[in-house]
C-alpha cells in the first residue's frame, strides 16, 4: 500500500512519522518543500521516495496521504488528493474556514474517499477509559503559558481538542451550548464552552494566561470521579486515591492516541472502508461558533 505523508513539520516529525515508518507493507513516499528536512528524514528513516510537490505524490500513485501542512495549505492539498482519488487524513483543523471544511467534506463524499481528522485524543487510552466512566460532569482544561493569540487561530488550531474531547465524551445528545470568551486588543485570553444534555454537562476551558502549559480532563458520576492528567497519568479517586502512570515503555504516540488513529485510518484504507467527515464537521461549526461569540 503507497502511502504519503505531506509536510515533515515538528509534530510529523516527533509523532506521526515513526509510527508509519515501523509499519509493514507500507511503501512510504516523504513530501515537503525543504529538501534539506526531506533529505535529513529520508536518510533517518530510509525512505527512497522523496519529493517537493504534491503533483509529484499524486503522479506517484498513492492509495493514501497523511497531511501535515500548516493549516493554511490543507484546502487547495486536500482538494488536489481527494480530487485525485486519494484517501486523505489531515490534520485539525480541515482548514480555517467553515466553508471551506463544508466542501471538502461535499468532496470526499462525492469522490467515495475517507476524510479524516487527527482528532487524535478519541484514541488515546487515558481518554477512552473516561468514556466507559460515569460522566454526569465532564471538566477539560487546556492552558498555555501567556499565549494570547488571534481568536480564529487559537480555537481552530488548539481549542478544537477540548471542543471534540468534550463532544466524544458527551453521554448524550447535546441539546445546550454556552460559550464565554475575554478578548483583549483583538487576541483572545480565556474561552470557556459548557455543552449540556439531559443528565450531564461538559464544560472545556482554555486559559493562555494561565501561567502554565497543561491539559487535564476528569469525569464524574455515581460517586466516582476519575481525572487524566496531561494525557499520561490517570487518577481514581473513589474509597480513597489511586494513581496509575503511563508505564515506563509505552510510546507518547501511543499514549496520545496518534498510534491508534493511524492505524484506524490505514485499516480502513486498507479494508476498502470508507472514513466519513460529516462527525468532525460539526466539531468545526461549533469552533465556528466559538469564533463568531469572541469576535
Amino acid at each position: 500500500m503507497k502511502i504519503a505523508m505531506i509536510g515533515l513539520g515538528d509534530i510529523a516529525e516527533k509523532a506521526y512519522l515513526p509510527v508509519l515508518a515501523a509499519q509493514p507493507a507500507l511503501d512510504l513516499h516523504l513530501c515537503t518543500r525543504n529538501s534539506a528536512r526531506l533529505d535529513r528524514l529520508g536518510d533517518a528513516y530510509r525512505v527512497a521516495r522523496r519529493s517537493t510537490s504534491v503533483d509529484e505524490v499524486i503522479k506517484a500513485g498513492v492509495d493514501a496521504a497523511f497531511v501535515h501542512a500548516a493549516t493554511g495549505a490543507h484546502p487547495e492539498i486536500v482538494e488536489s488528493l481527494l480530487n485525485a482519488g486519494i484517501h486523505v487524513y489531515v490534520d485539525k483543523p480541515i482548514a480555517y474556514a467553515l466553508g471551506e471544511c463544508e466542501h471538502l467534506v461535499r468532496l470526499a463524499k462525492a469522490e467515495g474517499r475517507s476524510l479524516m481528522t487527527g482528532f487524535n485524543r478519541r484514541y488515546a487510552p487515558g481518554y477512552v477509559g473516561l468514556a466507559a466512566h460515569p460522566r454526569h460532569l465532564i471538566l477539560m482544561e487546556k492552558n498555555r503559558d501567556n499565549h494570547p493569540d488571534e481568536p480564529r487561530r487559537v480555537i481552530f488550531d488548539d481549542f478544537i481538542h477540548v471542543v471534540d474531547t468534550l463532544r466524544f465524551l458527551a453521554p448524550g445528545a447535546i441539546t445546550g451550548t454556552t460559550i464565554r470568551t475575554r478578548v483583549v486588543n483583538g487576541l483572545i485570553e480565556h474561552m470557556v464552552l459548557e455543552l449540556s444534555g439531559d443528565g450531564f454537562t461538559a464544560i472545556g476551558v482554555m486559559n493562555r494566561m494561565s501561567g502554565a502549559a497543561e491539559e487535564t480532563c476528569e469525569a464524574m458520576g455515581d460517586g466516582a470521579k476519575r481525572r487524566v492528567v496531561n494525557l499520561g497519568d490517570v487518577i481514581d479517586y473513589r474509597d480513597g486515591e489511586r494513581l496509575a502512570r503511563r508505564p515506563d515503555w509505552v510510546p507518547v504516540a501511543r499514549q496520545r492516541g496518534i498510534e491508534q488513529i493511524c492505524l484506524e485510518f490505514l485499516a480502513a484504507v486498507r479494508e476498502g472502508r470508507r472514513i466519513d467527515a460529516d462527525d468532525a464537521l460539526r466539531t468545526h461549526a461549533l469552533c465556528e461558533e466559538i469564533v463568531s461569540q469572541a469576535a
